[in-house]
């Protein structure tokens, strides 16, 4: 059975993400998977770069069991919520504390920059309070999602398989609400294999993403 990581990025452990995450966990877990979660806004570190790569910051001790984690794992869950077109600050401030050169990527002078995540895979659901999908695609490019998908993850050698965009959700009821749990049920036996097919309310687009409306 596949390692999965599964990393919150919304720094309140309240939030619906947190739900969505406890929701693909328990799932996995029923399946047999070997789990491990990381709740950013948890972890105890300084989130900012203070020195750029001038000079090395040691890495607090959750940053490293958080590295030995992702390190881990074979597949990796990225659950945040869009903020300003992109990540919440603390995530991204994991990413520049973190995802350092020689420890998920090493540049070469004369080759392209290698990924040191190379062979794992990745899914990112993402969550929008007022934004629908089409908005953030044709308005905005989609620019937290090649912030994450591309500037990120890829460039350090994660292969993402999927995006999945849950939104607006000030526009969800209830139903709709445990819809969405249902289908992150559904994604979760998925990236197990134990369900090679499912039927949800995901509706692939031009840009492989998934959305919920």
């Amino acid at each position: 059975m596949r390692k999965i990581l599964v990393i919150n990025g919304h720094p309140d452990k309240e939030s619906f993400n947190t739900v969505i995450a406890d929701k693909y966990i328990k799932t996995t877990l029923d399946l047999g998977a070997e789990v491990r979660y990381i709740h950013i806004g948890a972890l105890n570190f300084n989130p900012n770069l203070q020195f750029g790569y001038r000079q090395r910051m040691e890495l607090e001790p959750d940053l490293l069991k958080a590295l030995e984690d992702i390190h881990w794992s074979d597949h990796q869950v990225w659950i945040h919520p869009i903020w300003w077109l992109g990540m919440p600050s603390i995530m991204k401030g994991f990413f520049d504390r973190a995802f350092l050169p020689g420890i998920t990527f090493r540049s070469h002078k004369s080759q392209p920059t290698e990924g040191l995540l190379k062979g794992k895979t990745g899914r990112i659901i993402t969550t929008a309070g007022d934004m629908s999908l089409e908005v953030y695609q044709d308005v905005y490019k989609s620019s937290g999602l090649v912030q994450l998908q591309q500037g990120i993850l890829e460039y350090c050698g994660v292969t993402i398989i999927q995006h999945d965009f849950i939104g607006p959700l000030r526009e969800f009821n209830a139903r709709d609400y445990q819809e969405i749990l249902d289908n992150v049920k559904a994604i979760a036996q998925a990236d197990t294999n134990i369900m090679a097919n499912y039927d949800n309310k995901f509706h692939p687009n031009k840009n492989t993403e998934k959305v919920i409306r």
